[in-house]
Formats: C-alpha cells, structure tokens, sequence
C-alpha cells in the first residue's frame, strides 16, 4: 500500500462538514462521516436527500462551498495520478459506449486506465466470470438487460482494481435477482480488502451494509451498524426508523 495515500488505521474516506447549495436548494447541510478502510458503507436516503452530491465530492468531481472531502488521505481535488488510481467510481448515469459491445467497453476502459495487456486479459477473464457476462462477451451495450447493463458498468469501473469503489444508487430499477447478484458482487469485493461506498434509495437494503448513515434534506440523521440501530431505537423496519428521525428533525 502506498504510505503517501494513506495512513495505517486511517479512514479510506471522510466528508468532514460538507456544505453544497445549488441555488436556493442546500444539497449538503455539514454533512460529515467516515469510512473505514475494507467496509461496505451504505448512504441510505430518498431522492433528494444529498446521496449523489455527497458521492461526486468525495469523487473530486465537484467542490463543495465548504467542509473537506478526503480519500484515501488526500483532497480527491487534489490527489493527482496515483489517487486517480485508486479510486473506482460507478455514477447514476454510467459512461458506457451503447453501440459497442461488453468486450469492446472493456477494451476502451482498459486503454483509459493504461492496462498492460496481460493485466487486462486476465482481469477481464475474471470480471466477466464474477458479473457472469462472458456468455455475452460480444453483444452490444443497448441489447444488455438493465441489471446486465449495471453489471457491465461495475466491470469497467473495477478493471483497474481500485482500493476504494462507489456506487450512486447501483440497484436503482434492477430486477430482484440481478439486485441480490450485485449486492454478492459487493460483499466478495469487501471480502478481499476493497472499501466500498454505495448510495441507495432502497431502506431494505440498508441490512445489507456494515454500517449506513441514513441521510435527508443534507444531513446524516443516524448512522450504525444496520441491526444495531434496529435495536437502539426499537424500530422494526428501516422505513420505521426513517420515518421516526425526519418526524424528530423537522
């Protein structure tokens, strides 16, 4: 592991008081939490609530109006090359080539990442195998299933083997199986080391992370271990619970 990117023990990502307004809109309100290096943390709140702005700061992709972002150590704004390459990042609105087909989305993401040709063969071996797309290697991207498709876009977003991985709200309009197929996925990417962030809409799949913070309105109202928050506050449900803390934070 490189020392430069990070610290033994230090958090693989951190949101230390966020703060975004687009317009009169807040999107971020201080919103502040940790991840720590090979967990699955779930970001868990309706449409609206901050998840995709919180995501694309921490991605470097937008700068917020005030708090930090760090990954792996480093300002994402700022982290240069090697952090570039450490960080794996699967958006609402996946980049793929529609007219290309899985292989050739492979091929150019491979040639993005400057994967050396072995590399890229036999981590496309694996990926197809995990994503169970290399019975359709060569069908294009617009013929794929939506859970397919979302299938494909985790493959390109892994090829160059991140440290961290996250996912805005990769389930969204999935089919049940290929939801329970890619939470596998995730939880086999956790198992070997990765730490993974993940955005959902979905409050049954809160249960499915190691610890979620339940985000509304730009605030993380709770955040836990999933049945540990169960049971400190006596809910049943996610829904419940949700319900419960907006009720108390309006």
């Amino acid at each position: 592991m490189d020392a430069e990117l990070s610290e033994s023990g230090a958090p693989a990502l951190e949101a230390l008081g966020l703060a975004k307004r687009f317009g009169a809109v807040e999107a971020l309100r201080g919103l502040s939490f940790a991840v720590r290096p090979g967990e699955l943390y779930g970001l868990v709140g309706p449409d609206g609530a901050g998840k995709t702005t919180a995501i694309r700061a921490l991605a470097g992709l937008l700068e917020p109006d005030a708090g930090e972002a760090r990954v792996l150590g480093r300002d994402p704004q700022r982290g240069g090359a090697v952090f570039r390459e450490s960080l794996g990042l699967m958006p609402q609105q996946y980049s793929l080539y529609r007219d290309l087909s899985v292989d050739e989305n492979l091929r150019f993401f491979s040639r993005l990442y400057a994967l050396p040709r072995a590399a890229y063969r036999e981590r496309r071996q694996r990926l197809l195998h995990l994503t169970r797309l290399d019975r359709f290697a060569g069908r294009r991207a617009d013929q794929l299933s939506g859970g397919m498709y979302k299938k494909l876009a985790l493959a390109c977003a892994l090829l160059h083997e991140p440290r961290v991985l996250m996912l805005d709200e990769p389930t969204n309009g999935v089919d049940p199986v290929s939801r329970r197929e890619l939470w596998a996925l995730l939880h086999e990417f956790v198992h070997g080391g990765m730490t993974v962030l993940v955005s959902t809409p979905y409050m049954d799949e809160a249960e499915r992370c190691s610890r979620v913070g339940l985000l509304h309105a730009g605030r993380l109202l709770l955040e836990g271990p999933p049945l540990e928050l169960l049971a400190r506050t006596g809910a049943q449900t996610f829904e419940e619970l949700f319900v419960q803390r907006i009720g108390e934070a309006a």
